[in-house]
This record gives structure tokens, C-alpha cells and sequence, in this order.
């Protein structure tokens, strides 16, 4: 295994030189092959995540985990329809970002350039497959993938689909390879490969992304919660707060960015609490508040200091009665993972300094913390979101997956 892992590396670093060389043609029409391949290959590739979802059932995996697997038609068709959307974006490489001129004449610039070997170790969603893929080869890089094994017939499936469409556009198959093993002995393999791989990025719990960290030898970009807050501000408007809440924690709750804490100003907490909370009820969600909430609402349970801290994945939300906007910021700043925050309200000047203050990689106005994903910011997909700020902070695209290169054009300067 570890002959095959390293075999991987030196395959990858020799696609990544050819796709450095690849036009900006050739790399769009693979994105493009790929899309229609996946189209073709629909009943294959339901076939294999079938199979997925029938032995996470039979292991009894959690509903919300088993969620994450499933291919669904909708599923399919936000794949293929980001795949296409990546062929389309503007490429990045070659693209000189900055220009100045010295005083003895020496133009220097700054050219984006691909990162050049991608690692990528994720859990569950077999759709990142398609993502991660799309991404590197539209930046320029090679990607070596390893999925979670609950996923690994979907994984399978997905990256063979993958690597003939590169095939068929004249680019090497190996510029997207995926690890055949579910042996966690795998991984530490390829964290040794920092002469192959030349940035790591981990997608997936708390435990995964501290493992590659720790046991990494190259770069890594990560994000190991996304504890997501929603606060509802005095001056809200508090129809759009209840529906923005009940969204941002309900849509899809087992992912990053749901929310787990609802900060509430004091000064509406007594209107819009009893309805929300009622609403949260209908849908399932445990309540777990603080003091003045419990005060509010009836049947919550008390949050603990744990509470704050939680990235529950699950129908289970903290909420927090705050006496002022200043206590909303500095609960995020101090709980918060630095992942999402939203505010509601009607308040320019609240806000401003929301927008301000709140050092998250994604800070909204009047809108749910759902949109702090690749294909909801217009990024094409995503490759993950980093909540370390070295490099990239949010949602990681295309541009995101380069690096860039000085260039210095003279015309015989030489330094004295």
C-alpha cells in the first residue's frame, strides 16, 4: 500500500506539470466532458451509491450522516450543473494580478500560477469528488483524493467517470487519482508525501481535521468547527429573522455552515422568542437557552457552557438572550469558530459595524448562514472552507487553488 500511495504521489506531480502546460481549452472542455459523462452514467453511478446507502443503514449511521451520502436526482443536477458552471468561470492562471514599475525602469508583476499537487481527505458527501476535481484541473493542478469509506463505491464510480473524461480531452487521467483503499494506514502515507503533494486539505469532523493536522508534512487548509450564529438584532424585522433562523438551522442541519447558536436582543426577545421557538418545535429542534430564554419559552432545556461552544450537526439549537449588540459580538468572538455569523436587521448602522467587527469568513445581512458554500457566492463549487487565514479564509474556489509567482520584465538592467 504504501509502494502504491508514493506511486500515486509521482504520478500526480508528473500531471501537474502537464496541466501547468494545459491550455485554458483543453482544461474546459475535461470540465465539460465530465459533466456530460456523469449525465450519461447516471444509472451507474446510483447503482454504486445505493450500495453506499444500504450498508451505512445496515451499519446504523445516523440519519443525518446517511443524508450526506445520498446522490439524489437534485444532488445529481447540482453537480453537473456546477461542473459546467466551473468550464465557464474566467481562468485564473496566467492572470497577472498586479503591475508596478521601479525607479531604474524594471517592471515587476505578480502572475497566478496552480498550486500544483492538491490532497484531499474527506468524509461522506461523494459529491465533493466531483467539486474538488472540477476545481483543481480548472486551476491547473492535480488532485489525489481519499474519500470516507462510507462513501467509497459512489467515490469509486465518480473518480473513474472523471478520469476517462480527462482522457478523452487529451489531459493525463492521473491529474485526478483516488486512493483505492479504505485503510486508514492510507492517510498517514500520504501526509508523508510533502515531496509530492504540495497542500493538504481536510473535509470532514473535528477529528479528521485534527488527525491531518497533527500528522500532516505539508501545508494544510482547514477549518475544524463551523459553530454558526445567527443574532436577531433589536431593530429587526422579525418575519424575515423567523424565517432566516428556522432556514439557517432546519435546511440541512448535519452541515458546517447551520446554525447552533440564535442570539436574541433583549429588547424583541419577549415577541419574537415564544413564536420562533414554536416553530423550531415543529420541525423537530430541541431548544436549549439560556436564563432569560427559558424565562421566554417553555419546555427549553438549560445550556451549558459546553452549549456554546457546540457544532451540534444535528436538530439541537443553543439560544441566547443578549442585552445589547456588543454582547452578540463578543459572544461569537469568543465561542465562535470564525466559520459564519449573520445579523438581522433593519439597522444601516448596525450593520455596518457587524460587518465590521465580526472577523468570520463569511459575514451576511438579512440572510441565512445556508449561503456560505461555493455555488451559493457565484465560485462555481468549492474545494472546502478554510477558517485558517493563511492563504485563503471561506470558501475556497478556483482562484483560491492558485498561488502566485513574481515576474520582472527589463531591459538590460543590471544592480550595481
Amino acid at each position: 500500500m504504501r509502494e502504491e500511495i508514493l506511486m500515486m504521489g509521482k504520478k500526480a506531480r508528473e500531471a501537474a506539470h502537464q496541466m501547468a502546460k494545459a491550455g485554458s481549452a483543453s482544461r474546459r472542455e475535461a470540465i465539460e466532458r465530465m459533466a456530460e459523462a456523469l449525465e450519461k452514467e447516471h444509472a451507474s453511478i446510483s447503482a454504486a451509491n445505493d450500495e453506499d446507502i444500504r450498508q451505512a443503514i445496515d451499519k446504523g449511521l445516523p440519519k443525518p450522516k446517511v443524508d450526506r451520502l445520498r446522490l439524489g436526482d437534485k444532488v445529481m443536477k447540482e453537480m453537473i450543473g456546477g461542473l459546467r458552471e466551473v468550464a465557464m468561470l474566467p481562468d485564473p492562471v496566467g492572470e497577472i494580478t498586479r503591475m508596478w514599475t521601479r525607479p531604474n525602469g524594471l517592471r515587476v508583476g505578480r502572475m497566478r500560477i496552480p498550486l500544483g499537487v492538491v490532497g484531499i481527505i474527506y468524509e461522506s458527501r461523494p459529491n465533493v469528488t466531483v467539486d474538488a476535481a472540477s476545481l483543481c484541473i480548472k486551476a491547473g493542478n492535480a488532485v489525489v483524493l481519499r474519500g470516507g469509506s462510507e462513501a467509497f463505491q459512489s467515490n469509486q464510480c465518480l473518480a473513474s467517470i472523471l478520469q476517462r473524461s480527462l482522457a478523452d480531452a487529451g489531459l493525463p487521467e492521473a491529474a485526478v487519482q483516488l486512493v483505492g483503499t479504505t485503510d486508514r494506514d492510507a492517510v498517514l502515507d500520504l501526509l508523508k508525501l510533502e515531496e509530492y503533494i504540495d497542500v493538504m486539505i481536510p473535509r470532514g469532523g473535528e477529528e479528521l481535521i485534527r488527525f491531518v493536522a497533527e500528522n500532516a508534512r505539508m501545508p494544510v487548509l482547514k477549518h475544524y468547527k463551523g459553530v454558526c450564529h445567527v443574532y436577531v438584532d433589536a431593530e429587526a424585522d422579525l418575519a424575515m429573522a423567523e424565517k432566516i433562523s428556522l432556514n439557517a438551522k432546519v435546511q440541512r442541519p448535519g452541515v458546517c455552515n447551520a446554525m447552533e447558536t440564535l442570539l436574541v436582543h433583549e429588547r424583541i426577545a419577549g415577541k419574537f422568542l415564544p413564536k420562533m421557538a414554536e416553530a423550531f418545535r415543529l420541525e423537530g429542534v430541541e431548544l436549549r437557552g439560556c436564563e432569560k430564554t427559558r424565562a421566554l419559552v417553555s419546555n427549553c432545556l438549560p445550556a451549558t457552557e459546553e452549549d456554546w461552544y457546540a457544532e451540534y450537526l444535528d436538530l439541537i439549537l443553543a439560544v441566547r438572550v443578549v442585552d445589547t449588540m456588543e454582547d452578540a459580538i463578543q459572544h461569537i468572538t469568543k465561542y465562535g469558530s470564525q466559520h459564519t455569523e449573520a445579523i438581522v436587521t433593519e439597522s444601516f448602522q448596525s450593520a455596518h459595524r457587524f460587518l465590521q467587527e465580526v472577523q468570520s469568513s463569511l459575514v451576511l445581512v438579512n440572510a441565512s448562514t445556508r449561503f456560505n458554500d461555493g455555488h451559493q457566492l457565484g465560485l462555481g463549487a468549492e474545494i472546502g472552507i478554510s477558517t485558517s487565514r493563511l492563504h485563503a479564509f471561506g470558501p475556497m474556489g478556483v482562484e483560491e487553488l492558485t498561488t502566485t509567482k513574481f515576474i520582472a520584465l527589463g531591459n538590460g538592467q543590471l544592480r550595481s
